[in-house]
């Protein structure tokens, strides 16, 4: 196994879980919830009173927040290594897991380990190990 060192930014994914972390313990502590995005976007299908404005705020901000980065940083060109076909099957496997899973990465891998919850280790188990299968499949026995 190589790494490939062009694409390697550790400092870059240490400020990001920095950051991330950040947000998920202010989140939990001033509003009391956990910060999965599958939660937030699930709860706007089936909206309880009053619900409804903080979960389009939160997601406003996310489509927002590379809007904003462009303009402040410029322009990034984003790099995907598959066709539309495999993006769009991937996307449709992600939603599929995380409403088994009862969550997602950021629900159960950030907060709920944070936590301490068993249901959040054993689930990100589980999709840290279907991904690492998937890419090895992928990259190793398909290619």
């Amino acid at each position: 196994m190589t790494i490939d060192w062009n694409h390697f930014t550790p400092w870059a994914s240490l400020a990001g879980g920095i950051l991330l972390g950040l947000a998920s313990a202010i989140f939990i502590l001033v509003n009391g919830r956990i910060l999965g995005i599958s939660g937030i976007v699930g709860g706007l299908f089936s909206p309880k009173s009053g619900d409804v404005s903080w979960r389009l705020t939160f997601l406003l901000g996310l489509l927002a927040a590379p809007i904003i980065y462009a303009l402040a940083a410029g322009p990034i060109a984003p790099r995907i290594d598959a066709g539309w076909v495999t993006v769009v099957i991937a996307g449709l496997l992600v939603g599929v897991g995380t409403r088994l899973g009862s969550g997602c990465t950021s629900g159960h891998g950030v907060c709920g380990l944070s936590r301490l919850s068993p249901r959040s280790l054993a689930a990100t188990l589980a999709f840290m190990g279907a991904g690492f299968v998937t890419v090895f499949v992928m990259r190793h026995v398909l290619a």
